[in-house]
C-alpha cells in the first residue's frame, strides 16, 4: 500500500476506536514532505526518518513525539502487512528534559490526607472546602483518575450499591467503567449523604465534587490548594530534583503501587498490564508499561521474579 494511503487509514482506525489524534495525524503528515506518499511503505529510508527527526542541539520532546508518531504507524503497518519492516533508527536518543513523577510513599500520602493538614491547608478558602478537597484527594489516588475525570463526575456517575463509577467524555473522548474498593464507596457515600448533597450548578448539574456554590472545581483552586497542603503535610520530592510534587503524582503513585502490589502477590503483572491500562484510560499499553521503571521496589520485585524463573520457579 502507498504511503499516503496507509497513513490515512492508520488515522482513522485510531480515531474509530476513540482517540482524537489531531496531533499525532499533522507529524504523520508532516513526515510527507521527507517522503514520497506515493511510494510503498518499504520505500522508506533510514534517512527519511533521521530528516524528519532531525533538529537542532539537544533532543527535545517534540522529537520524541516525532518518533512515537512514526513507531505507532509502523508498528500499525507491519500488522496489517502493508509494511515489512520498521526503518526507524535503533537506540533513539531520549530526551533529558524529563522529569519522572513522583511516586509518593505511604508515610507522606497518610500526611496528605490527614483531615487536620487539610485543614490548615484550606484555612480562608472561600469556596474549596475541606471534605471536598479530601475526597477529591482519594478519588485521584484511590481510583486513579485524572483531575478532569474526577472534577466532571455527577451524582448519576456514581453507582454506590455496585461500587462502579461512569467516566465520560475522558481523554480519548470514551466512556469507562471504573469499579472502586469498598473503602472509597464509603467515602464517596459518606460525601454525597453530607451537606455537599444539595449543591446544584446554575445548569441544574449535580457534581459529585463542587465548590460551596455547586459550581465545578477549577483547576487553579485546587492546584493552590494542594501546593499549601504539600507544605503544611511537609511533603517534597526527592534530592536534586527542583520539580515539586503535584497532583497529577496522585494517580502516577496509584498505578505504581498497584503493580508493586501484584508482584508482591506472584501476580503474572504482563497479563494483568492490558487491565491495569483500560482502568486508567489509556489508549495503549505504552503509557501504561512506562510504570514498570519508576520506583527502585518495583524494580526489585520485578527483579526477584526474574530470579525465581531463572532458578525454575512456579508462577514466574
Amino acid at each position: 500500500m502507498k504511503l499516503r494511503d496507509a497513513i490515512e487509514h492508520y488515522v482513522k482506525w485510531r480515531q474509530v476506536h476513540g482517540a482524537k489524534f489531531v496531533t499525532t495525524r499533522n507529524l504523520l503528515r508532516q513526515f510527507l514532505h521527507h517522503a514520497d506518499g506515493d511510494a510503498e511503505c518499504d520505500a522508506v529510508t533510514k534517512a527519511q526518518i533521521l530528516a524528519f527527526l532531525a533538529g537542532q542541539g539537544p533532543v527535545t520532546r517534540h522529537r520524541e513525539n516525532k518518533t512515537y508518531a512514526l513507531a505507532g504507524f509502523w508498528r500499525y503497518a507491519i500488522s496489517r502487512g502493508y509494511a515489512c519492516l520498521s526503518p526507524l533508527p535503533e537506540n533513539e536518543p531520549r530526551s533529558s528534559l524529563r522529569t519522572p513523577p513522583h511516586i509518593y510513599s505511604d508515610d507522606q500520602l497518610q500526611r496528605l490526607f490527614d483531615p487536620w493538614n487539610i485543614a490548615r491547608a484550606l484555612q480562608g478558602a472561600r469556596q474549596l472546602d475541606p471534605a471536598t478537597f479530601r475526597t477529591l484527594l482519594l478519588l485521584l489516588y484511590g481510583a486513579g483518575l485524572r483531575f478532569g475525570e474526577a472534577t466532571g463526575l455527577t451524582r448519576a456517575d456514581v453507582n454506590l450499591p455496585d461500587a462502579v463509577l461512569t467516566i465520560r467524555d475522558t481523554k480519548f473522548h470514551k466512556c469507562r467503567l471504573v469499579p472502586v474498593s469498598p473503602r472509597l464507596a464509603m467515602v464517596l457515600a459518606d460525601h454525597l449523604s453530607g451537606p455537599t448533597s444539595k449543591r446544584i450548578a446554575e445548569d441544574g448539574t449535580s457534581f459529585v465534587l463542587s465548590n460551596r456554590d455547586g459550581s465545578r472545581l477549577a483547576s487553579s483552586t485546587v492546584l493552590a490548594a494542594f501546593d499549601r497542603l504539600r507544605r503544611v503535610a511537609n511533603v517534597h520530592g526527592k534530592a536534586g530534583i527542583r520539580e515539586l510534587p503535584r497532583l497529577h503524582d496522585l494517580r502516577h503513585s496509584f498505578a505504581v503501587h498497584r503493580l508493586t502490589a501484584w508482584y508482591r502477590e506472584g501476580a503474572d503483572v504482563q497479563r494483568l498490564l492490558p487491565w491495569l491500562s483500560t482502568y486508567l484510560g489509556h489508549s495503549d499499553l505504552e503509557g501504561t508499561k512506562a510504570y514498570l521503571t519508576m520506583t527502585p521496589e518495583l524494580l526489585q520485585q520485578a527483579s526477584q521474579r526474574f530470579a525465581h524463573y531463572v532458578g525454575g520457579g512456579a508462577n514466574a
